[in-house]
């Protein structure tokens, strides 16, 4: 079994430590209350005596004060500047299946572009029977489509396909988040240019200083992508490729091509950076797979989890995220013994096509260590990989696409580690 490495914030520790103690005190405090015949007056709290904050002394809504750690966080050992790096979504701390904008985790390859919108300009051009170009007024007057989607980096859990190395969930897998997106569908777009005899490949570029560029094949296009104006009811933040983006939904993060600027059709593959250089796969034959789109079925659990450890044994429910790129997940089993016995945990809230889905089990514990697992099968019957299954077929030179099973120890503590079973 490898274990993460030690925790890079301490504070996280003492975090831990804090909520422990508080959650313990507070079951003490209620446990005593009930023994009394007559509870104890409620107390009147500070902040009743006096008005609050009045309308407009915030006029773009902001997150409670109490709430301030759940951000996003980087690793600054990771990448050689900020400006080509990632910050990862706090998974543990969240709620539901859609992610907060401004928790949205990011990837960038030249940094963040400030782009005048009414300067900025989408091209289609190509082997169309009519070159186009839209600003994004022009998009703003067609019929809007909304879609709930999940966006996940090929790289998610890059650092752990060698061995457990990085304890925090938020490490491990943050690197994906759910928004509704807002905007036209693709091949409305296509159908007005028309497509010429030929076409089989589009090559979305963006307008960052990388000109980031990937190919994909005109099915997805012609499927389900969108030129995504807005995320969860607002305008794109910057981050997320304001004023237009790609969404490939259920497709590796890289093809969602941000602050998108023209879209080619061609013959074939363009062969750019993105997809020879980077984002393809070493098997242990010495090939590469390459143009591996679909973020395949995976899962984890949030809480516990290294930020969420338990508060004391008895009564709990185990909470966590699954998600498919081929579709809808179908069932998620959790385990407690390492993958020896499972169970099938309920699935809450909506359960939608391509986007995050919750799931959670009841767990009575002994204050025993446990080996907490959970493995997703969506609709195509695909089951979520482990370590051993994942490494046979992919080996352990890949970077990308690691969807194998992840492995939380719970200690007798109520510490959780990130862990991998040989």
């Amino acid at each position: 079994m490898t274990r993460s490495k030690s925790d890079k914030h301490p504070e996280a520790s003492a975090r831990r430590g804090f909520l422990r103690t508080s959650l313990l005190g507070g079951l003490a405090a209620l446990t005593a209350g009930r023994s009394q015949a007559e509870p104890a007056p409620l107390p009147v709290p500070p902040w009743t005596h006096h008005p609050g904050a009045g309308v407009g002394s915030a006029p773009y809504g902001q997150p409670s004060s109490f709430e301030k750690q759940v951000i996003r966080r980087f690793l600054p050992w990771m990448r050689a500047t900020r400006e080509s790096s990632v910050s990862f979504t706090p998974l543990a701390d969240l709620h539901g299946i859609i992610t907060p904008s401004g928790l949205h985790f990011e990837r960038h390859h030249a940094g963040v572009p400030a782009i005048d919108p009414a300067q900025h300009l989408l091209v289609i051009h190509g082997l169309v029977e009519q070159p186009l170009k839209f600003t994004l007024q022009d998009l703003l007057r067609y019929p809007a489509v909304s879609r709930v989607h999940f966006i996940e980096c090929a790289g998610n859990g890059a650092l752990e396909q060698r061995g457990a190395q990085l304890n925090k969930v938020q490490y491990t897998h943050g690197m994906i988040s759910s928004s509704e997106w807002t905007g036209v569908p693709l091949r409305l777009l296509l159908g007005e240019s028309g497509l010429r005899k030929g076409a089989r490949w589009l090559l979305a570029e963006g307008a960052d200083a990388a000109a980031m560029a990937r190919s994909f094949p005109l099915d997805k296009a012609l499927d389900d992508a969108l030129i995504a104006y807005a995320q969860n009811g607002e305008m794109l933040r910057p981050e997320q490729g304001y004023p237009l983006r790609l969404v490939l939904p259920g497709w590796e993060g890289v093809a969602n091509v941000k602050w998108l600027r023209r879209i080619e059709v061609g013959e074939r593959p363009w062969e750019m950076r993105e997809e020879t250089a980077t984002y393809t796969d070493l098997l242990p034959s010495g090939k590469a797979r390459q143009y591996t789109f679909i973020q395949e079925a995976k899962s984890v659990i949030t809480s516990p989890s290294p930020e969420r450890p338990l508060p004391g044994k008895g009564a709990q429910v185990i909470k966590g995220l699954a998600w498919s790129g081929e579709g809808k997940v179908k069932r998620v089993d959790v385990s407690f013994d390492g993958g020896r016995n499972w169970r099938t945990a309920r699935l809450t809230g909506p359960v939608l096509d391509k986007s995050l889905t919750r799931f959670e089990i009841d767990w009575d514990w002994n204050g025993r260590e446990a080996l907490l697992q959970s493995r997703a099968i969506d609709e195509t019957g695909y089951v979520q990989p482990s370590y051993r299954e994942l490494r046979a077929v992919r080996g352990t030179a890949s970077m990308y696409h690691n969807n194998a099973i992840q492995t939380w120890l719970v200690h007798a503590d109520g510490e959780v580690e990130n862990v991998q079973l040989g």
